[in-house]
C-alpha cells in the first residue's frame, strides 16, 4: 500500500525558488505576464517534488517505511484523526509482516495495538476480536520478546477481546478474558513492571468489565463486589466520573434485583459526592436524572414530588452546562413529560413538548422520530382535553412523519392512522371538514361580484 511522503515547507521552498530565479528583465515585464509565469513556475515545482516524494518512498524498504508509519501514528492519535490511525495501523501490520515474518513478536503488538484501535476509535468489535484472537494465537506457541513486553501485550490483547466480545454477546469468553488479564496484571505487579496511576487504572477497568459480565449474567452479589473492589481502587484521587458512574451502575443493577431502595440510597451518594466536588457539573446532571427515574418508577405517591424535583435540577443543569438545544437536555425533558403525563398532569406535560418543538426540529429535523413522539404526546392530550379539531391536525403531522419514517405498513404507522380515522368521524372534526370543502368549491370572489366597470356598462344599457 502506498504512503504519501510529508509535504510541510513544500510550498515556500517552490516560491523562493521561482523569486531567486528572475532576472532583471522579467522584473520589468507586466505584472499579469510574470504574476502567470511564476504561478506555472511553482506549480510545476510542486508537481516535479510530488513526483520526487513517490519515488523516493518507492524505493525505500520495508523496514523504512515502517519507520515512517510509527513516527506518525502518535501524532494522528493526539489530533483525534482515527480513520486516519487506523489506516497507518493497517499498513504496520502489513510492513511488520514483509519485515519480520507473521510470526514475530513485532507482529503481534502491532496486531494488537490494531485489535485496540478498532473497537476503541471505530467501536467494531468484530474486527476488534478477531486482531485480538490471531495475536493471542501467534503468543501461545511463541513468547519471542522481552518478559515484560510480552506480558503487556498479552494484556492488551485479551483486554481488547474481553470488550469486544462482551459487546457481542459473548459473556463465557468475555469472562475468560477479563479473568486472563487479571492474572497477567498480578503478574506485571509482581515484576514492578508498571507505575502506580497505570496500575490503578488498568485493575479499574478490569473490575468494571467484571462487574457488567457478572451483572448481564444475573450474578449479582458478584457484580456488585466488583463494584465496590474498583471504588476502593479510586476512591482515594479518583475521577469524579469514574467514582458516578460506578454509583450509577450499582444502582441498575440493584434496581433491576427490585431493589428500589438500595438503588436510590447509592444514587444519593453519588449525587452527595456530586454536589461537594463539581456543583452544577455534568454529573451533578446524570445522577439527578438517575435519581428522578428512580423515585418515578416507585410505587409510593410521596416520591413523585422528589421525582419532579431531581428532574427539574437535571434539565437545569442541563441547560447551563450543553444548551437548551442539546440532545441531552431535550432527553431528560421527554423523561420528565412522560412522568408528568402518568402522575395525571397532562397540560404542563404537552406544555412542555410544545415548547421543545422548535428545538427539537432544530436539532434532530423536522422529519424525526422525536419530532413525531413529541407531537404524539401532544396529540393525545389535546384528545383527553376534547380538542378534538387540534387532535386532528396535530396527529396527522405525526401521520405525516411516521409514513416517512417507516411506511404506510409499520405498526406505529398503522396505530397513528387509526387515531387520525377515528378523529376524523367525530362531529367536530367532520364538520369543519364539510365547511373547508365548501369554502374550496365556492366560485372565486371576482366571478360573484362583476367589476366597476361591468357595473357601469348595466346601468347604461339598462
Amino acid at each position: 500500500m502506498s504512503l504519501a511522503a510529508p509535504r510541510s515547507g513544500l510550498l515556500c521552498a517552490s516560491q523562493q525558488s521561482c523569486v531567486s530565479g528572475l532576472d532583471d528583465e522579467s522584473l520589468n515585464m507586466d505584472s499579469s505576464a510574470s504574476s502567470g509565469e511564476s504561478s506555472q513556475g511553482a506549480d510545476s515545482t510542486i508537481i516535479s517534488q510530488k513526483e520526487d516524494d513517490a519515488r523516493n518512498y518507492s524505493m525505500m524498504t520495508p523496514a523504512e517505511k515502517l519507520s515512517i508509519c510509527e513516527r506518525r501514528l502518535q501524532s494522528l492519535a493526539d489530533r483525534e484523526e482515527y480513520d486516519a490511525c487506523i489506516q497507518e495501523l493497517v499498513r504496520c501490520l502489513a510492513l511488520s509482516r514483509l519485515v519480520y515474518g507473521n510470526e514475530h513478536f513485532a507482529v503481534v503488538q502491532a496486531q494488537s495495538r490494531l485489535a485496540k484501535a478498532y473497537l476503541q476509535y471505530k467501536g467494531w468489535p468484530h474486527q476488534a476480536e478477531e486482531h485480538a484472537s490471531q495475536a493471542l494465537e501467534v503468543l501461545s506457541s511463541s513468547q519471542q520478546g522481552e518478559r515484560v513486553s510480552y506480558l503487556k501485550c498479552c494484556l492488551s490483547a485479551h483486554q481488547t477481546l474481553g470488550s469486544a466480545t462482551l459487546f457481542l454477546g459473548n459473556l463465557a469468553k468475555a469472562e475468560s478474558s477479563f479473568q486472563e488479564a487479571k492474572t497477567i496484571m498480578g503478574d506485571i505487579v509482581a515484576q514492578e513492571a508498571i507505575g502506580k496511576e497505570d496500575r490503578l487504572d488498568t485493575e479499574y477497568e478490569i473490575s468494571t468489565n467484571l462487574a457488567r459480565v457478572y451483572q448481564r449474567q444475573g450474578r449479582i452479589e458478584e457484580a456488585l463486589g466488583q463494584c465496590e473492589k474498583a471504588l476502593e481502587l479510586i476512591r482515594d484521587g479518583g475521577q469524579l466520573s469514574r467514582i458516578c458512574l460506578i454509583y450509577r451502575n450499582m444502582a441498575a443493577i440493584e434496581q433491576t434485583q427490585g431493589h428500589l431502595d438500595r438503588a436510590i440510597e447509592h444514587l444519593l451518594q453519588a449525587h452527595s459526592i456530586a454536589l461537594s466536588q463539581s456543583p452544577g457539573g455534568l454529573e451533578e446532571a446524570h445522577i439527578a436524572h438517575s435519581l428522578a427515574l428512580a423515585y418515578s418508577s416507585t410505587s409510593e405517591p410521596q416520591h413523585n414530588d422528589l421525582a419532579a424535583q431531581y428532574f427539574e435540577e437535571s434539565i437545569s443543569v442541563y441547560k447551563s452546562a450543553l444548551g437548551p438545544r442539546d440532545a441531552a437536555t431535550l432527553t431528560v425533558q421527554d423523561d420528565y413529560s412522560h412522568f408528568l403525563l402518568l402522575t395525571g398532569q397532562q397540560e404542563k406535560s404537552a406544555q412542555i413538548q410544545r415548547e421543545t418543538l422548535a428545538l427539537k426540529k432544530s436539532t434532530f429535523g423536522e422529519l424525526s422520530a422525536e419530532m413525531a413522539e413529541a407531537l404524539q404526546l401532544i396529540g393525545g392530550v389535546e384528545m383527553t382535553q376534547g380538542q378534538m379539531r387540534h387532535a386532528h391536525r396535530t396527529l396527522r403531522k405525526c401521520l405525516d412523519i411516521h409514513n416517512m419514517l417507516y411506511g404506510p405498513q409499520h405498526k406505529k404507522t398503522k396505530a397513528t392512522q387509526r387515531t387520525v380515522d377515528m378523529l376524523f368521524q367525530s362531529p367536530e372534526v367532520r364538520g369543519s371538514h364539510k365547511s373547508e370543502s365548501r369554502l374550496e368549491t365556492r366560485p372565486p370572489f371576482c366571478a360573484v361580484v362583476s367589476s366597476p366597470t361591468e357595473q357601469k356598462s348595466s346601468i347604461s344599457n339598462s
